[in-house]
């Protein structure tokens, strides 16, 4: 299998044709790509619309395949078959797939969608794993050891659950798609969704989605904003994000 990046770029076409013939797909149209994944439009031999997915393998999307059965399709899009060997998974296609982030209150969504992911975690990569894993330093790391070593109730969470990673679907009004998955307290979900960038990007929007989801989900709001800092300080490159320095800055 390929060992970088690249190489797993270019063997892209034979794993896609590979598993096309192993599931007898018909592909169409691919998707917009994204960094570490190649997805494309599938028809199943039964005309039932799919996406075949590649996922290049590292660390945070690993458990990806797992997730999603652990999910069954509650409140997540349908896993309908995989294949560890070449990474590939068969998903079920959300259709018209618009970007929650166009919904008219994407915060609300996730108010109901939030408690339906939060499943059983056993199996999963920990936080407090993961926390020891980014290895940060000075008063964050402090702050991110304190909190993964006072954790509460751990279940599944969806760590990277922004504004365009959960879409307009036919089976149910909006589906998670690309988990990010690990055992973690419900305060470190909303990490990702209060930096959404997506959802707006200011001082103002970024509070204001913390406060209203821990207030209607009944979460620490302390918690879970010390988690938005450690989860955004960990994704971070100066380089190509700047704009999580700027959440950083807004909750600290």
């Amino acid at each position: 299998m390929a060992e970088t990046l690249a190489d797993w770029r270019r063997e892209v076409p034979r794993l896609v044709a590979e598993a096309a013939e192993e599931w007898e797909l018909t592909l169409t149209e691919p998707y917009a790509q994204g960094a570490g994944g190649y997805t494309v439009r599938a028809d199943l031999s039964d005309g039932t619309p799919g996406v075949l997915k590649l996922v290049y393998p590292h660390r945070e999307a690993e458990q990806e395949a797992d997730a999603l059965e652990r999910w069954d399709g509650d409140g997540a899009v349908r896993l309908l078959a995989r294949d560890d060997f070449r990474h590939a998974l068969l998903l079920e296609r959300c259709e018209p797939g618009t970007f929650l982030a166009a919904a008219p209150d994407p915060l609300g969504v996730l108010v109901g969608l939030l408690p339906r992911l939060w499943k059983s975690a056993h199996g999963f990569r920990t936080l407090a794993e993961e926390v020891a894993h980014w290895a940060l330093e000075g008063r964050v790391g402090a702050l991110a050891r304190e909190l993964a070593a006072t954790q509460d109730g751990l279940v599944l969470v969806h760590q990277d659950l922004h504004g365009e990673n959960v879409l307009a679907a036919q089976r149910e009004p909006w589906l998670a798609i690309d988990p990010k998955p690990l055992a973690a307290e419900r305060e470190f979900a909303v990490a990702p969704i209060v930096r959404s960038g997506e959802l707006g990007h200011s001082r103002d929007e970024a509070l204001g989605r913390l406060d209203r989801l821990c207030s209607e989900l009944g979460l620490d709001l302390e918690r879970a904003r010390g988690w938005t800092i450690v989860q955004t300080l960990a994704w971070s490159d100066d380089a190509s994000r700047p704009e999580h320095g700027e959440v950083i800055e807004w909750l600290s």
